[in-house]
């Protein structure tokens, strides 16, 4: 009887939490919402020569997996109810919870993204409306590029460079530091991001040293164009 009771409570709480992925928007969210690890799409020596080998296996397996595991236990800890497990109602309250869950919860959202937005030879620059709405923000994708080079260049220590959908639906450029998102309360600048760059030196220190300008150079050669524009276009449907 007690095997049938925990089977039929799983089933429930697995319920529970299968609505709460549905009701998100699904450009919201670069991962499933049990905030498990994706499986990285692609081996660790494949953006070589950009990011090499060794990088992505540390950064992946260690930093990563670090903050996929702190931010199950915070949510354990600090978000009882199952309905408000999730990152649109933890990142809107961010400054409820502990700094545990924002360094984490930040951290574990930016890299699944980070990941899924690069991929070997990618296209070299955004097509069809993606294209269409950064000519209409920025002018061109030079000049886009420059905006995002430069927010990464200048984030003071350790951060991230963000592309995002504003509330207006347009497209902004901004930078958080330490593990923060422009999902968050606590933001300078919100919205919704589709492109974000990791600057932070465990992203880059084994093969650029402190040569943060070439590291971002050289990263552009990795940006999976297709996956930002699909996430662009589900912002927009």
């Amino acid at each position: 009887m007690k095997t049938n009771w925990n089977r039929r409570k799983f089933i429930i709480e697995t319920s529970k939490a299968a609505a709460i992925i549905t009701a998100l928007p699904s450009f919201v969210k670069p991962t499933n919402q049990f905030f498990d690890q994706t499986p990285l799409p692609y081996n660790w020596n494949a953006l070589e020569p950009f990011i090499d080998a060794a990088t992505m296996e540390i950064h992946y397996s260690k930093h990563a997996a670090a903050y996929s595991s702190n931010f199950k236990q915070a949510i354990e800890a600090e978000v009882k109810e199952m309905n408000k497990r999730n990152y649109d109602h933890i990142f809107s309250n961010i400054e409820r919870y502990s700094s545990k869950m924002r360094n984490n919860g930040g951290g574990h959202y930016n890299h699944e993204l980070f990941w899924s937005i690069m991929k070997p030879g990618g296209a070299k620059e955004p097509q069809g409306e993606l294209a269409k709405a950064i000519n209409t923000y920025f002018g061109d994708f030079s000049k886009m590029k420059k905006m995002f080079t430069d927010a990464a260049l200048q984030q003071f220590g350790s951060g991230w460079a963000w592309l995002i959908i504003t509330s207006s639906g347009g497209l902004s450029i901004t930078s958080t530091p330490n593990q923060d998102n422009p999902l968050m309360s606590v933001a300078s600048k919100q919205g919704t991001p589709i492109l974000g760059l990791d600057v932070w030196e465990h992203a880059y220190y084994l093969k650029y040293q402190n040569k943060r300008a070439a590291y971002i150079e050289q990263w552009w050669n990795v940006v999976n164009w297709n996956e930002v524009g699909e996430r662009f276009n589900a912002s927009i449907a």
